[in-house]
């Protein structure tokens, strides 16, 4: 039976700060997730080597995987830290349960496991991912749709925005201009919307530069981790077709330039 938590933090004050490692040891509780680790933490925040230390700084909100805010990279793999129980998660060490905790690896750090995710919105404003209205009035009945197409923009509404898909992908870097899977699932959302369809031009268009679906390599990184299991890779197919269609049109001047 284990009888101590050892949590190994990667520490960081700010994005041009030294990235430094501390060691932290709590009693083992059952059924702890790695919140209620870094909450105990927190209570007292002295290293194991008997230092006391500002605690560490971590976001969370819904505690449920609802919001994405607690994402974090725990023992090598990017997920939600409130839905990682240490008992699943940790490394047994004799009776010591390991867990290693750092950032995001693909955004800024704000401090220790905080990191900035504008780059991913700042993405969905490059694919327009919004429906187009020009006021908010009763328009009656919406246009019927396939249930297919319902259940897979159900499906690709679930995404979160968590970071857990980009920080996976291989393409997704400083030195690339790739949107991201994320950004990628959400412009197939709204261009298979009736009324986000009205601007799918300018979704395609944007897609067919550098930062779009040419940047993707087809890891398929990005499904495997999605806490969600947005199909990320069925929408990045079927947006190679639709793209592929859409520069033939353009090209045969069905489409205006």
């Amino acid at each position: 039976m284990a009888k101590t938590i050892r949590l190994k933090i990667q520490r960081q004050e700010g994005r041009d700060g030294a990235k430094t490692w501390q060691t932290f040891e709590i009693p083992y509780k059952a059924n702890l997730n790695v919140i209620s680790a870094l909450q105990e933490v927190q209570r007292n925040p002295k290293t194991a080597d008997g230092q006391t230390v500002p605690p560490p700084a971590w976001e969370c909100a819904c505690l449920e995987e609802v919001c994405g805010a607690c994402t974090m990279v725990i023992n090598g793999g990017v997920r939600q830290a409130c839905t990682a129980l240490i008992d699943d998660v940790a490394v047994a060490n004799g009776d010591v349960l390991e867990v290693t905790l750092q950032p995001m690896s693909k955004f800024p750090v704000v401090r220790d496991l905080i990191v900035d995710r504008s780059k991913m919105f700042e993405s969905l404003k490059k694919v327009r991912a919004w429906v187009p209205i020009d006021g908010s009035y009763d328009r009656g009945m919406a246009p019927p749709q396939d249930d297919r197409v319902r259940q897979l923009r159900y499906a690709l509404s679930r995404c979160m925005t968590c970071g857990c898909c980009v920080e996976a992908c291989p393409q997704f870097n400083d030195k690339s201009k790739f949107v991201g899977p994320a950004a990628l699932g959400q412009a197939l959302l709204f261009n298979l919307h009736p009324v986000g369809a009205a601007i799918s031009h300018e979704r395609l268009e944007f897609l067919t530069t550098e930062e779009g679906i040419t940047g993707c390599g087809n890891a398929q990184n990005c499904v495997k981790v999605c806490p969600k299991e947005v199909p990320l890779t069925k929408a990045i197919a079927m947006l190679n077709r639709d793209t592929t269609v859409y520069k033939v049109k353009k090209w045969l001047g069905l489409i205006p330039a």
